[in-house]
């Protein structure tokens, strides 16, 4: 290897690993596709080895790109870490908390009540999945979702805070058989088909949550479809192909449609708080002091009898970092 590594040809090197996308990576980023090829090309030209595979079709780590990846997220999280400690003032904390009626919406709120001298910039891009890599990337400060479903490379950098289990509903077209009844047994759904955001990579751990949930019931994930942005068009996409949608009981309204909460057993939704591991900002801890105060006050995390989880996120909850 020859000559220093610099943050931008890591930061380029991860966009892309994360994405496995130039295109992708280059949007997140900011900066047109060539410079980030040029990037990586002189990031593998100084390391002397090839990091990714790329063919029309796809792009894939190499055996040194996986082996360079944990190092990389570690240099630029100190480098954000140390480049945050020196800049004059504090820097607003990015959040991204999904939607505006999100479990995400409400821990912001409180924190700035709570500290209103800090300034926090929201944003609102379903997807916890889409958000870790941008943590990651340094382009992110703090998002909320379920960690279970993220790869255990990302989850390794990221510090994270159970703020609440939030009950698994289904959202049903107002004709739909099932949409008279308060709530909906889960063998009542058996033949059904249910749109998960299977085709949407931001949000894969909602997709893989709704295959661990749907595993044995005979219920079916809706075939991968493009991803939908904005309230809007979600809405409008849902109602025209008539699907019903597994959501949560903190979710948008759809005219047109009725959300019912699912029984027999009760399924829960972990969400918690996340960011980059080594993050110091007073924002960070206002947020974390808020998702605690809420968590208590309306008891969130007290799970009912009768509840089903999946193993993998009754394994990993709580953690914090």
């Amino acid at each position: 290897m020859s000559g220093d590594l610099e943050p931008r040809l890591l930061r380029a090197f991860c966009a892309v690993a994360d994405e496995l996308h130039f295109t992708r990576a280059a949007a997140r980023l900011l900066v047109a596709q060539q410079a980030l090829s040029r990037d990586v090309r002189r990031l593998e030209h100084r390391l002397g080895a090839p990091l990714f595979v790329r063919t029309t079709r796809q792009v894939e780590l190499t055996a040194e790109g996986q082996r360079l990846l944990p190092y990389a997220r570690r240099v630029l999280a100190a480098h954000d870490e140390l480049a945050a400690a020196l800049s004059p003032g504090e820097r607003p904390l990015t959040v991204d908390v999904a939607a505006p009626v999100s479990t995400g919406g409400l821990v912001l709120e409180e924190a700035r009540r709570a500290a209103p001298a800090t300034e926090f910039v929201a944003r609102f891009h379903s997807g916890l999945t889409g958000a870790a890599a941008e943590i990651a990337a340094g382009t992110l400060d703090v998002s909320t979702g379920r960690v279970a479903g993220l790869r255990p490379e990302v989850l390794d950098e990221l510090g994270h805070l159970l703020v609440r289990y939030e009950r698994v509903a289904v959202l049903l077209p107002e004709r739909h058989r099932l949409a008279a009844r308060p709530e909906v047994p889960l063998a009542e759904l058996a033949g059904e088909v249910l749109y998960a955001g299977a085709g949407n990579g931001a949000t894969a751990e909602w997709t893989d949550f709704a295959r661990a949930l749907f595993a044995g019931r005979g219920i079916e994930v809706a075939p991968p479809f493009p991803r939908i942005e904005g309230e809007t068009e979600f809405a409008r996409v849902v109602r025209a192909r008539g699907w019903s949608v597994l959501a949560s009981e903190v979710f948008i309204g759809v005219p047109g449609m009725v959300l019912r909460p699912l029984t027999a057993p009760v399924p829960l939704a972990p969400v918690s708080l996340v960011w980059r591991r080594g993050l110091r900002h007073p924002g960070l801890d206002a947020l974390r002091e808020a998702a605690r105060t809420l968590s208590a006050r309306h008891n969130w995390t007290s799970a009912p009898p009768g509840c089903w989880l999946p193993p993998a996120d009754a394994a990993l909850l709580p953690r914090t970092g």
